[in-house]
């Protein structure tokens, strides 16, 4: 960018915003540098990128129990759809009736001609079960996500909790 009438080539422009960028991260590592600041004021046209350091201290449990609970419950909601969806595609693909015919040929006699295995697990037994387990996995992950803000409030309050350094983006 000798010439200011020529226009930016791509390599310059993205050179620029990576240098930019690398500049701006590194006065928010470290907010007491003036050098890191003073460079990335440079870069950035000018002006210092205002920084607020702050200190997660308290979790509300009650928001992550609400949050992991609507989450885990889609969670849930998806486990049930893929195994729902998996094992129609095997039905589908004939993987049912080839295990059938597995069986009746590695068993061999009269007491085969009968065996089907979707008898023991078909499609009712498969969903019930995956939808027990999804209820199972809706309260559990619940519950642990609730008393990991609850330590995660305790911890802070003996420890000061974790400190965050956010800066202002300059678009």
């Amino acid at each position: 960018m000798s010439d200011s009438s020529k226009p930016a080539t791509i390599a310059q422009r993205i050179g620029g915003a990576i240098t930019t960028a690398t500049d701006e991260h590194k006065a928010s590592a470290n907010p007491e540098s003036r050098k890191a600041a003073e460079k990335a004021a440079r870069t950035a046209g000018g002006r210092r990128p205002r920084r607020a350091r702050l200190r997660l201290t308290r979790i509300d449990p009650w928001s992550v129990m609400k949050t992991s609970f609507l989450l885990s419950v889609a969670f849930g909601i998806v486990t049930v759809v893929a195994v729902t969806i998996v094992w129609g595609v095997l039905g589908a693909a004939g993987v049912w009736d080839s295990v059938n015919q597995m069986v009746r040929d590695v068993i061999g006699g009269e007491d085969t001609t009968n065996f089907d295995v979707e008898n023991y697990l078909g499609t009712s037994r498969v969903l019930g079960f995956t939808m027990l387990v999804a209820v199972i996995d809706v309260i559990l992950l619940t519950a642990m996500a609730t008393l990991g803000a609850f330590l995660y409030n305790m911890a802070a309050a003996l420890l000061g909790g974790i400190e965050v350094t956010l800066a202002e983006d300059e678009r």
